[in-house]
């Protein structure tokens, strides 16, 4: 630190730390002193800083989504989702998608919470921030590129209540309709009548779309169904039903799938199809799996230890509480049997 020189009535002096200087000009010596003093711990601190800020991997959000992707994600059942979910990351972080994540704060994390609640819903955000979170995690954890999660500190949207849905017979006969009139005992013979077999099947056996677009002759037995992949990421074996049996004895013998569709191709007749037919929001290809489950406990009996193993459930209270969906009045007519 350099001595105050006097210039005329004032004082001036400067300071230097490393490559950093600066300079001031004071009434006095002793004030220009008392400033020295002071700035010059501030130029230390902000030497740290910048040793700090290059030991610090240039990054930023999108890049870090991509290395997810390649160290992790790629290898999960959601691999589709978060590759697509990449590929239009500026959509759901806007300006934030090339800062570099050392400068992504929980403050910056919530103002684009309050940005997406206006545009999706709660689940939808849930599940995005759901995401953001678990690759932020790898980042602190796995390739150590940042001390803490900043998503840790903002809290999720409330997700919405478990759907409740059920499908009457009404319901399932204006999809059949829909799906070039097909019916319980026709072979099917055109791309509809694979979703129609597949909205039965679904009914009968309480399978996941992926599941069943999964099945390849080698899969099926005489009483059951082996699926060597799912989406807890274990095998399952299916039972049959006699009239699940029937449906799979509908089907033309084929040396690979059943179903010959992408889960695109099957998702836009489906969605098509209920859009014809006024069914539109009344419920989704998943609720199968509700109504599904539902009827083997209402009509079958079974003890849930038992359906847990039908459906692959791994936690009982989340078979209980989101996939049984019985109505009072079923409920009722249970107490009065007993």
């Amino acid at each position: 630190m350099q001595k105050p020189v006097k210039r005329g009535n004032a004082w001036r002096i400067q300071v230097k730390y490393k490559h950093l200087r600066d300079a001031a000009t004071r009434d006095t010596s002793e004030e220009c002193i008392a400033w020295a003093h002071k700035r010059l711990l501030e130029l230390q601190l902000e030497y740290e800083k910048q040793l700090k800020d290059l030991d610090k991997p240039k990054i930023n959000l999108k890049q870090l989504f991509e290395l997810y992707y390649d160290k992790v994600g790629q290898f999960t059942k959601s691999k589709t989702y978060i590759k697509n979910h990449i590929k239009w990351l500026d959509r759901y972080y806007g300006e934030l998608t090339y800062i570099s994540i050392h400068d992504l704060t929980p403050k910056l994390i919530t103002e684009n919470r309050e940005r997406r609640l206006k545009q999706v819903k709660p689940g939808t955000l849930h599940k995005e921030m759901s995401l953001g979170s678990s690759v932020f995690t790898f980042a602190v954890r796995e390739v150590f590129l940042i001390q803490s999660n900043p998503f840790n500190l903002v809290k999720k949207p409330t997700k919405p209540q478990s759907r409740q849905n059920r499908i009457n017979q009404s319901q399932i006969d204006k999809i059949l309709h829909g799906l070039d009139h097909y019916h319980e005992n026709m072979v099917p013979s055109t791309p509809a009548h694979y979703i129609a077999w597949s909205f039965l099947f679904a009914l009968e056996t309480a399978m996941r779309k992926g599941e069943i677009l999964g099945i390849q002759r080698e899969h099926i037995h005489d009483d059951y169904v082996h699926l060597p992949e799912t989406k807890n990421g274990t095998s399952r074996d299916v039972p049959l039903s006699q009239k699940a049996r029937k449906l799979l004895d509908l089907l033309v013998s084929r040396d690979d799938y059943l179903i010959p569709h992408s889960s695109n191709s099957f998702r836009l007749l489906w969605q098509r199809n209920l859009k014809r037919t006024g069914l539109g929001g009344q419920f989704t290809f998943h609720d199968t799996r509700h109504e599904a489950i539902t009827r083997m406990v209402n009509n079958q009996k079974l003890p849930v230890e038992i359906l847990a193993k039908v459906t692959g459930h791994k936690t009982i209270n989340v078979l209980v509480n989101t996939y049984y969906n019985p109505t009072a009045s079923e409920i009722a007519k249970m107490l009065n049997a007993a």
